[in-house]
C-alpha cells in the first residue's frame, strides 16, 4: 500500500479543534500499522481571508489535484465575514471545481442511549445517504429584480442534468451491490417539481433495471422525513438531490446522536476527494474544549477506507465505538470529557498494545 498524502484545511471555529484530533487519530493508527501518511496543513480560513483578502488561492485546486490523495476539511464559517464569502469560495469551490458529485453520508447508531427514538438499537440505524453534490439549488443561479423595493422578485434555479442525476443514482446502486446491501430508495418531490424531478424518476427507473438483485423504491421527501423518525430500520441506501439530501441527513444525524457524530465525504470516484465532518464551525463554543471530536475522527476513518486503508479505518471505528460505550465522550452525548480528553481516549485505543 502506497504512502498517503493528505491536505488538511482546519477551517474556522471548532473545525480547528476537532480536525487537530482527527489528525492525531490518523497518525496513531498509521504508526501502529507501520505505514506512512503525510498531513500537510493549509491555512484557508476566515483569519487568512481577513488578513489577505484571499479565500481559495487561484492555483489551489490544481495544486491539490496534482499533489494529494485526499483533503480533510474542518467546518467553515465565521461571524466576522457576514456573508461567509470565504466559506462558500473554499467549500463550494472545491466541491464544484473538483466535481465532487457524491456526498456520502453514513448513518450508524453506536449506542442505543444516543438515539432519541424509543426502542431503537444500533442494528436498527445503519444506512447510507447519497446526496447529489454539484447541482440542484446549490448552483447559486438566479437573481433579484427591483431588489429592496415592495415589488422585489427573487429567483433561484434548481439545475438538474441527465449526467448529474444518472451518475449519483448509479453510484448508489453500485455501492449497494459492492457492500451487500439489498435496498436502494430514491427520494424526490416529483409530484410538485414536475420537470426537474420527473428527470429523477425516469433515470431511476432506467438505472435500477441494471441491478435486478436490489430492491428499488421511492418516497417523496416529506414522507421520507417522517419515515426516518418513525422506523429507520427500513432503510439501507438512500439517494436524493442536493437540497433534500442536506435536510434529510441532518434528520438522520439526530438518529445517531447529533451532528457531532456525523461524518461525510465529498467524492469523485477515482479522483481526489474531500472529507469533512457534517457539523458547523459553532463560533460560540470555539476554543472552549467542549466540541465533540467523533464526527471528525469518523470522517478520517471514512477517508482512509476510501483510500484503501480499510483495516486502519476499521480500527478507528472500533476505537470510537469502545470509547462511546465506555462513556468516555463529550457532554453533548452524555459524557464528562472535553474535546482533547475524549479524543485522547480514542487515540489511546489506537496505539500498539504490548
Amino acid at each position: 500500500m502506497k504512502d498517503l498524502r493528505i491536505a488538511v484545511v482546519p477551517g474556522d471555529g471548532i473545525g480547528v479543534e476537532v480536525i487537530r484530533e482527527a489528525c492525531a487519530a490518523i497518525e496513531a493508527v498509521a504508526a501502529a500499522s507501520g505505514k506512512r501518511i503525510t498531513l500537510t496543513p493549509f491555512d484557508w480560513s476566515a483569519d487568512a481571508y481577513l488578513k489577505t483578502g484571499v479565500s481559495l488561492p487561484a492555483d489551489g485546486l490544481k495544486m491539490l489535484a496534482e499533489n494529494f490523495d485526499a483533503i480533510l476539511l474542518g467546518a467553515m464559517g465565521d461571524p466576522r465575514v457576514p456573508d461567509n464569502r470565504h466559506a462558500a469560495d473554499i467549500l463550494l469551490g472545491m466541491r464544484f471545481g473538483l466535481d465532487l458529485y457524491v456526498n456520502h453520508r453514513p448513518v450508524k447508531l453506536l449506542d442505543a442511549r444516543l438515539c432519541p427514538l424509543k426502542g431503537v438499537e444500533p442494528k436498527d440505524v445503519d444506512f447510507v445517504v447519497f446526496r447529489e453534490n454539484t447541482e440542484g439549488l446549490y448552483v447559486m443561479m438566479g437573481g433579484n429584480f427591483k431588489k429592496g423595493t415592495p415589488d422585489e422578485v427573487a429567483t433561484d434555479i434548481d439545475l438538474n442534468t441527465r449526467k448529474g442525476v444518472e451518475r449519483i443514482i448509479r453510484h448508489a446502486f453500485e455501492y449497494a451491490r459492492a457492500t451487500g446491501r439489498k435496498k436502494v430508495l430514491m427520494s424526490d418531490k416529483s409530484n410538485v417539481l414536475i420537470h426537474a424531478h420527473d428527470l429523477w424518476q425516469r433515470v431511476f427507473k432506467e438505472v435500477k433495471a441494471g441491478f435486478p438483485e436490489i430492491t428499488a423504491s421511492h418516497m417523496y421527501v416529506d414522507n421520507l422525513s417522517l419515515q426516518l423518525v418513525r422506523d429507520p430500520r427500513q432503510f439501507e441506501v438512500i439517494v436524493t438531490s442536493n437540497m433534500f439530501g442536506d435536510i434529510v441527513t441532518d434528520i438522520a444525524a439526530g438518529l445517531q446522536g447529533g451532528l457531532g457524530m456525523a461524518a461525510s465525504g465529498n467524492i469523485h470516484p477515482g479522483k481526489i476527494s474531500l472529507f469533512e465532518p457534517v457539523h458547523g464551525s459553532s463560533p460560540p463554543i470555539a476554543g472552549k474544549n467542549i466540541a465533540n471530536p467523533i464526527g471528525a475522527i469518523a470522517t478520517a476513518a471514512l477517508m482512509l477506507a476510501h483510500l484503501g486503508w480499510k483495516e486502519e479505518a476499521a480500527r478507528i471505528d472500533a476505537a470510537v465505538l469502545e470509547a462511546v460505550r465506555a462513556g468516555q465522550t463529550t457532554v453533548d452525548i452524555g459524557g464528562t470529557l472535553g474535546t482533547r480528553e475524549a479524543a485522547a481516549a480514542i487515540v489511546e485505543r489506537l496505539k500498539p498494545r504490548s
